[in-house]
């Protein structure tokens, strides 16, 4: 009979192999699988943004945040059981570069071209979802406008720090969906860490990729003038910051100790 789960040893072994991939994928398959990424998670972000608008008034904000997260998650599921490359879960693959089954350079190079397709993916959700119109007056465009200015209003420590946090989870949501050997069980191991991380409110970098633009984009409509909201605070006051804290948060906290602890012993020397 067929595991039902791999063991967290099997399951470290099994992320090493998948990061043999850079060695045989085309930059251009590459780009693509992470425009898809910036799409899925532009999804689950609008989704949590039209849940929230309103639930805290009915609910409370603890119950808002936990409705939020929940219907977030919705974007990790679809980069893991549809396939994607999502450059907060590419963290995962120094794992492949510690054990020596692919470069640094190659590490990097992966990690460039994902972070940009990431980018120009949620951009493009982002002008998609400003172009439906579905958003452009009411609670949901507040709610929109308010999450974007009080992104960029985040001191660089602070956001740095939500970002670590937030990536210890997403990658361990990454390393369970790996264990697990069924759709099912897949997209319960993306729910529970990717709505502890939203609820918590901690900072995931491809998320503010379109949760600030899309900001922009309203405030910019309707004519607002949003203090501390504009692209430079995106670029540099929040991207910034949360994604050097994804990649610490991914690499030391998930890829480095899983692998320290159970293939140190077997790396090449």
């Amino acid at each position: 009979m067929e595991k039902m789960y791999l063991t967290p040893a099997e399951t470290v072994r099994t992320i090493v192999d998948n990061g043999k991939r850079v060695l045989t994928q085309s930059r251009l398959r590459t780009f693509v699988l992470s425009l898809l990424a910036g799409f899925y998670i532009g999804f689950g972000a609008q989704l949590a943004t039209v849940v929230t608008q309103d639930a805290a008034a009915f609910a409370g904000k603890g119950v808002a945040a936990l409705l939020g997260g929940s219907v977030f998650s919705l974007g990790l599921m679809l980069v893991v059981v549809c396939g994607a490359e999502l450059f907060t879960g590419n963290s995962l693959l120094t794992s492949s570069a510690l054990h020596g089954e692919i470069t640094w350079g190659q590490l990097l190079e992966n990690w460039g071209i994902v972070i940009v397709g990431n980018l120009a993916g949620s951009l493009f959700f982002a002008a998609l979802m400003f172009e439906s119109q579905l958003w452009m007056n009411g609670a949901v465009a507040e709610t929109a406008i308010r999450t974007a200015a009080a992104k960029c209003q985040l001191p660089f420590g602070v956001a740095l720090v939500r970002g670590i946090l937030c990536n210890w989870l997403v990658c361990l949501a990454v390393f369970m969906a790996t264990a697990a050997r069924d759709v099912s069980g897949k997209m319960l191991a993306c729910y529970a860490p990717i709505m502890a991380f939203v609820a918590s409110g901690f900072e995931h970098s491809i998320a503010n990729m379109y949760f600030i633009p899309t900001g922009l984009l309203l405030a910019g409509k309707l004519g607002r003038e949003v203090p501390g909201l504009s692209w430079g605070a995106f670029f540099r006051d929040n991207l910034l910051p949360v994604t050097l804290g994804n990649i610490l948060g991914g690499v030391l906290f998930v890829a480095f100790a899983y692998w320290y602890v159970h293939l140190k012993v077997d790396a090449p020397r």
